[in-house]
């Protein structure tokens, strides 16, 4: 009698995955708050088009959080441990942050509220540098791609709690009843950090892991202990070059949508925001499930295969047009595979990183991932224009290409996540 063929999901249902979702959640929450949600705020407050635009450098703190990631490796909070200890101190500054902002006025006092959202984006960053941590030295390496597939669905839920919710609020109540509510909701972090265990991986008695003796030993000695590695610079060159396909095409498929096709700003924001998000969430799962069977190698191959095929799947709204079951059919198709290779690199990353630095190589690891994203979209633009949109997306399937071939290396990579 064959196995059961969901027996791959059971790894969901563990109190472990429950933590993953609520402190994914906890992620997630702080994001709209400093992005399209203040922005909708100023918009209702009458604050001008050019003061709105210089908010979006609030976000800075996501990009240089590999700065501080140091700090939280060498010092450890004198309650609830190094990685709890600093979730719940960057938690509870969100909290208040959260709430107090909604008192104030973007029209009346614009830079105490710059100062505040800046605040905020510091906190939520460094929150973000020792959740990613946590998951990483909490997790067992069978469960990494489950472990980042939930994940993914709890931030999107904070996403649409923080963004959609927030704005429908609006329309019934105060701004500063609005935030003082999304506080509220930042709490449900601060609970389950409070009831999370501490990973046991970094417990001295236990697996021999201290915490660095200096600032120094801190920020220096994980880049020392990266580059140490076997392939050191092309799990680098890897890690930029693994979505990079999937990441130029997504800088154009909303141009490509509304501009191009057709499809209304409605059928955009039905299908490709709420049905891909969906979509996204189940690949990962998906994905997650899948792991538990396969090794690592074997899932960055094959997810990063049905990534760049999906790419090209946006070429079918060339012959159907203005369809909504095929604008339906390419996003689904595109944000499952997308998310499928998701959970697969977030894995990578999490085995890449030394249980004593976690949480300062993980925000670099992510840091340059970030970094591949701006750059990789910058020219895509350029790219459309030159070659039309048909050969764009057969383009970015082809850039699919170079970080596939880089596999063929993996084996002297000695990825951890193997162990």
């Amino acid at each position: 009698m064959g196995s059961n063929p969901f027996g791959m999901f059971k790894v969901y249902f563990s109190g472990r995955m429950l933590l993953m979702l609520v402190l994914g959640f906890a992620s997630g929450m702080p994001l709209a708050l400093t992005g399209s949600t203040l922005s909708a705020w100023m918009v209702t407050e009458g604050v001008d088009i050019k003061t709105i635009g210089l908010f979006s450098l609030v976000g800075l703190p996501y990009a240089f959080k590999f700065l501080w990631s140091p700090l939280m490796d060498r010092f450890v909070p004198p309650f609830l441990g190094r990685r709890r200890g600093w979730m719940m101190v960057t938690q509870i500054f969100l909290v208040m942050i959260i709430s107090v902002m909604g008192f104030f006025h973007p029209s009346s006092t614009p830079l105490l509220i710059a100062a505040l959202a800046l605040c905020l984006a510091f906190f939520s960053a460094s929150q973000d540098i020792v959740l990613d941590a946590y998951r990483t030295e909490y997790l067992e390496p069978d469960e990494r791609g489950a472990g980042a597939g939930i994940w993914v669905m709890g931030y999107r839920i904070a996403i649409l709690v923080s963004g959609a919710l927030a704005l429908i609020l609006s329309d019934y109540v105060s701004w500063r009843t609005v935030y003082f509510i999304m506080g509220i909701f930042m709490i449900i972090g601060c609970v389950a950090t409070f009831l999370a265990p501490e990973p046991l991986k970094i417990n001295p008695v236990s697996e021999g892991v201290e915490a660095p003796k200096s600032l120094y030993e801190a920020a220096v000695f994980p880049l020392i202990e990266f580059f140490k590695r076997p392939g050191a610079l092309e799990i680098l060159l890897f890690i930029i070059l693994y979505k990079i396909g999937d990441i130029a095409a997504a800088q154009m498929t909303t141009p490509y949508i509304l501009q191009y096709v057709g499809f209304s700003r409605t059928e955009l924001g039905t299908v490709y925001k709420g049905f891909g998000m969906v979509a996204t969430i189940a690949g990962g799962i998906v994905g997650g499930a899948i792991m538990t069977k396969w090794i690592l190698k074997r899932s960055l191959f094959v997810f990063g295969v049905f990534q760049g095929i999906s790419t090209l799947i946006f070429i079918i709204l060339e012959y159907t047009g203005r369809e909504l079951w095929a604008l339906a059919l390419v996003v689904a198709t595109e944000n499952f595979c997308g998310g499928m290779g998701t959970s697969a690199y977030t894995a990578l990353l999490m085995g890449l990183c030394n249980r004593k630095f976690t949480a300062t190589q993980y925000a670099l690891l992510s840091s340059l991932m970030a970094v591949g994203r701006h750059i990789t979209g910058a020219p895509t633009g350029y790219m459309v224009e030159a070659m039309g949109w048909v050969m764009f997306f057969i383009v970015c399937t082809a850039l699919s290409l170079p970080g596939l071939l880089l596999l063929l290396r993996y084996n002297r990579w000695a990825v951890e996540a193997e162990n």
